[in-house]
């Protein structure tokens, strides 16, 4: 068996520079001449990474017959005869080595040398690589699906990389064969092997997804200010141009949509608020909360605290499903965003009775909606009497009920809610 067999082996879809091979197998012949030899100092070592070939020369300076005094850098004429008969006394002798007078044994030992050597040559490649496009996108055929991860194959590179599930959008499924698109989130070394993270839950995915979609932030005409996100649900993104013949919002969102459809399908119908960005901060806050319409808003800059005042219709809207949207804009302007009801006439309002099940034994609720008072109104329109005459309920719970309900408008009255 020929170890430079071994240097075509694994050389082969490798990507590891020709100086670095060289100098490896140069390392690894050098270390077999000097377990037989003792020294590696009057050898050549020639390497063609091209064909795979391998020279080994053994240099010694020719001296007369019986005047050798160091046979590691000397040769008597008559052996250096026996090579070439053309040599003289005082030159250099060149004697080619082969592979096979080292023996089997030291053969095979450097083989496997070799082999462990060119795989962490390998390993520090795929390292290196993937450690300098962190943050990039990649697309990925499923290769195996495992209970936390899924294992995936780089399409350039044929690498194997890591999706785990946690770093998956909820919606997420995936068959082996499928193809992912994700971002290199971070490179480890897990015992000594190179394992590549990928995700499709961070804002950077959002991004590079837009730069596929929208030309305008590929070519630098529209830049992407601030992304933030709740993965599968909502995300907000703050662009901006430099250029007044562009609308950033619309540019993202593109005719009829198109542009940011495809984004939204990708991210399993994630809710995408586009907004520009502005260093008017109270104008960006309005923004942030869209679709709540602002009525005013009062900054605290010291403690980076905003007090934002809607209509009673608005708030539901500017808080969101489960506080979504108010999280997702306080992250996105910076400022921790407080929601209030206005100052508004009261007098005119009205409030539904099942609004106070929470007070209120919804039994009790029935009995005053089975006389028609379906509102808090309704109900303090009567007096005390008429509804215990109309309902059957005892005096006591009748007392209680409106003064649940006329404290209701008495808070109302001397201060705004916060939401």
């Amino acid at each position: 068996m020929k170890l430079v067999e071994s240097f075509s082996e694994f050389k082969a879809g490798k990507n590891i520079d020709r100086p670095t091979m060289v100098r490896v197998l140069e390392d690894v012949f050098r270390t077999l001449i000097r377990k037989k030899y003792g020294s590696d100092e009057n050898f050549d070592v020639i390497v063609n990474t091209t064909k795979g070939d391998l020279e080994l020369w053994r240099v010694r300076e020719i001296v007369p017959d019986g005047e050798v005094t160091d046979e590691r850098s000397q040769i008597s004429i008559s052996e250096a005869f026996d090579i070439d008969s053309d040599y003289e006394v005082g030159e250099e002798c060149y004697e080619q080595l082969e592979l096979e007078d080292f023996g089997r044994r030291a053969i095979m030992a450097a083989r496997q040398t070799l082999i462990s050597r060119i795989m962490e040559l390998e390993k520090d490649e795929v390292y290196r690589r993937y450690s300098d496009r962190v943050g990039e996108m990649v697309i990925c055929e499923v290769n195996q699906i495992m209970k936390r991860d899924i294992l995936v194959i780089d399409d350039a590179t044929n690498n194997e990389l890591v999706l785990p599930r946690n770093e998956m959008i909820r919606g997420d499924f995936f068959r082996k064969g499928d193809m992912v698109r994700a971002i290199i989130k971070k490179v480890e070394l897990r015992n000594n092997n190179p394992v590549i993270i990928l995700s499709r839950t961070e804002n950077t995915f959002l991004e590079k997804l837009m730069e596929q979609e929208v030309p305008e932030i590929e070519d630098g005409l529209i830049t992407v200010r601030n992304i933030v996100r709740i993965p599968g649900e909502r995300a907000k993104v703050a662009v901006e141009s430099y250029d007044d013949r562009i609308d950033p919002v619309g540019a993202c969102v593109g005719m009829k949509g198109s542009r940011i459809h495809g984004i939204v399908r990708e991210l399993r119908n994630e809710n995408i608020d586009i907004v520009n960005f502005t260093n008017n901060t109270n104008l960006y806050i309005q923004r942030a909360l869209t679709p709540a319409k602002i009525s005013s808003i009062e900054l605290d800059q010291e403690n980076m605290r905003a007090s934002v005042y809607l209509d009673p219709d608005q708030v539901s809207l500017a808080i969101g499903r489960g506080g979504a949207n108010i999280k997702l804009a306080s992250k996105l302007t910076g400022y921790e965003i407080d929601v209030y009801r206005n100052n508004v006439d009261y007098e005119m309002e009205d409030v539904d009775l099942d609004e106070f099940s929470d007070e209120i034994e919804a039994w009790v609720i029935d009995a005053l909606k089975g006389i028609g008072c379906d509102t808090a109104k309704s109900v303090l329109a009567l007096s005390a009497e008429e509804l215990i005459r109309r309902t059957d309920l005892e005096e006591e719970t009748v007392q209680d009920v409106m003064k649940i309900l006329a404290e209701e408008f008495d808070e109302e009255r001397s201060s705004p809610e916060e939401a």
